[in-house]
């Protein structure tokens, strides 16, 4: 007796039936052009049906789990109509037998664009595939004869209750059945899935040829571990923003599912779903416990050494050192703060973690209260990226989630691990060229290397740290008058200009009273190896004169006290610094000329530079 496929499962499945799970029979299998998925034709044994594999089943093909042969049993799957014919959408399915004979005589179904019904080639009633193999993917039958084995069949699946609003159900709306976040594609007709929101981006306002828009996106879990990133532009950012809560639970339905923007999504889903009018967004009255607060896929820090730069990945470390929060000038002008931190595992490698922004204030004061008060705590990063910029490194970014002491088996580990002496065992740093004592990497050159080297001629910016004096600074035109209004969370800085009493700002296209004033220093700076200019803004410029430029320009223009403003400017000259650059070839005119900025003048540290340069001494040797 032959292996038993479900009776008439093809005509249940056209009218509708998508409850059972049937057994059926693989005759065929193709690729869909360069859509990396696959086509095939399913039997029952005497009906025929074209079918598509969701994306997440491709590896079932490629590893050779499913041939032409395979009886498989349909455990999710959706019947669709693509031009006019039934296709089944298999979303799960599992190997019951991976080679058979074909069972029974199937009628076989044309290709959508053949009109005549055809025989199934090359196929016999009795025909039997060579390499028959006795393994069934781990159902046991009483021996390697196929003959009066019947799988059992999985019971039918119960999909979780469906929240939905209250008020007058459509006419003819059913509720849609909830799925596996893995389990969506574009295919679908309805689908509803219940997860948990793990992570809330921000607000986000933009401009483009359509005009000015909002989008803000969150990322979901549920209890099978599927992830997946959801969107809301504009009028629908109004209707979800203030709704959707980190940790709470939600069925949500009724999206349209695109490709994932790899540059921007670090989720392990290659959809992203769209939020529209019509979508709904539910809470769910129930926590649900099986879906887990969070979702982790830690990398041990030794591995980070080979991991690929911009790279996104979870790390869990102890904390072992915190430096002070910084502030930064960001490249588009805007200041933001950043804070370094320690991390080391039981891999024997350390490595730095580099908080930006808000992480800096609340959780990294938390840990520099924990580090002063002598507790090393753990420190779990969901989603840091990787940086090579003068070694390893990981960095916060606008998706990052930072947990300290997280309740995780891997942090417990860890934890026990340093306290049982893991603490005093000694680290190799995969973050290279650390300046004792100093706020971060650093890349040291001399004066003479910025040219010798050809730094800032490639396409991205140098950045690199300089030891050496200012011996001259330019008196005329040394800062500018500046709008003080706020856009947004920054203020405008641009020039502005006298209009009458007042000052006008082109940009905001408003006038004021008083305008600020910016420091705008160009500077000789002369180390060892030689001299050469650079450019001090607003932060550093009153780093090296230790006053505000509105002082210095109120000596100069309005109290016209040469001898005040003279002395002024001499505080700055003959003085060592340690002067962090950023050096970019940009082209004036039709002529490239290097550009170097001073981003940070910090006056010599002479301890930390001792330990700086008695550390050189091995590598010199």
């Amino acid at each position: 007796m032959p292996v038993n496929l479900t009776p008439n499962a093809i005509s249940a499945i056209n009218a509708g039936d998508l409850n059972a799970k049937p057994l059926v029979q693989v005759l065929e299998i193709r690729p869909i052009g360069t859509q990396r998925r696959y086509r095939l034709i399913i039997s029952d044994g005497v009906m025929t049906q074209h079918a598509m594999l969701a994306s997440q089943l491709n590896e079932q093909v490629t590893t050779g789990r499913v041939v032409v042969g395979s009886v498989v049993q349909l455990i999710n799957y959706n019947c669709n109509t693509i031009n006019n014919r039934k296709i089944i959408v298999v979303l799960t399915m599992e190997t019951i037998i991976p080679e058979c004979e074909i069972i029974g005589n199937p009628k076989y179904v044309p290709e959508p664009d053949s009109a005549a019904q055809k025989p199934m080639p090359n196929v016999t009633s009795g025909s039997t595939i060579p390499s028959m193999r006795n393994n069934y993917s781990g159902l046991s039958a009483p021996n390697s004869n196929t003959q009066g084995y019947r799988p059992t069949v999985q019971p039918a699946y119960q999909p979780p209750p469906n929240y939905r609003n209250q008020g007058t159900v459509m006419k003819n709306e059913a509720p849609a059945r909830i799925i596996p976040i893995a389990a969506l594609n574009p295919y679908q007709g309805r689908w509803a899935i219940k997860a948990r929101v793990t992570a809330k981006g921000d607000l986000r306002r933009y401009n483009n040829s359509k005009g000015d828009g909002k989008v803000f996106s969150f990322d979901l879990l549920d209890s099978d571990g599927g992830e997946i990133r959801v969107t809301c532009f504009n009028a629908v950012v109004d209707r979800f923003y203030d709704i959707i809560e980190v940790g709470k639970v939600y069925v949500i339905s009724k999206g349209s599912l695109k490709p994932a923007k790899k540059n921007f999504n670090h989720l392990k889903n290659e959809w992203e779903i769209f939020l529209e009018a019509t979508s709904t967004v539910d809470l769910c009255p129930d926590e649900d416990a099986s879906i887990p607060q969070q979702q982790f896929s830690f990398r041990p820090i030794s591995e980070i050494e080979n991991a690929e730069n911009d790279s996104i990945l979870d790390v869990i470390g102890v904390v072992v050192s915190v430096n002070p929060s910084v502030p930064i000038l960001r490249k588009n002008g805007m200041e933001t703060q950043r804070r370094i931190l320690k991390l080391k595992d039981q891999s024997g490698r350390s490595v730095e973690l580099t908080m930006w922004g808000e992480f800096c204030n609340k959780e990294g004061q938390k840990l520099q209260e924990m580090i002063d008060s002598g507790f090393f705590p753990v420190v779990a990063i969901k989603a840091g990226k990787v940086s090579d910029f003068s070694g390893k490194s990981i960095g916060t970014i606008s998706s990052s989630q930072l947990f300290i002491n997280p309740d995780s088996p891997e942090a417990i580990n860890l934890r026990q691990w340093f306290d049982r002496g893991g603490k005093d065992l000694a680290s190799q740093s995969i973050s290279k060229d650390i300046v004792p004592g100093a706020s971060r990497n650093e890349i040291r050159k001399t004066v003479s290397q910025i040219k010798d080297e050809g730094l800032g001629r490639s396409d991205k910016p140098d950045w690199v740290t300089v030891k050496a004096y200012i011996t001259f600074i330019k008196t005329d035109n040394f800062c500018y008058t500046a709008c003080p209004l706020m856009i947004g969370d920054r203020q405008c800085n641009k020039k502005v200009t006298r209009s009458g009493s007042r000052w006008q700002c082109d940009r905001c296209n408003q006038e004021f009273d008083e305008c600020d004033y910016r420091y705008l220093l160009q500077l000789q700076v002369q180390d060892h190896s030689g001299l050469t200019w650079m450019t001090a803004f607003q932060e550093s410029g009153e780093e090296i004169l230790g006053c505000s430029a509105k002082e210095l320009y109120l000596l100069k223009h309005e109290q016209q006290d040469d001898e005040r403003f003279a002395q002024s400017m001499l505080k700055g000259l003959f003085r060592q610094f340690m002067l962090k650059l950023k050096i970019k070839e940009e082209l004036y005119g039709d002529e490239q000329k290097l550009k170097i900025t001073v981003v940070k003048a910090e006056k010599v540290n002479y301890v930390a530079e001792t330990r700086y340069l008695l550390d050189l001494i091995p590598k010199s040797r």
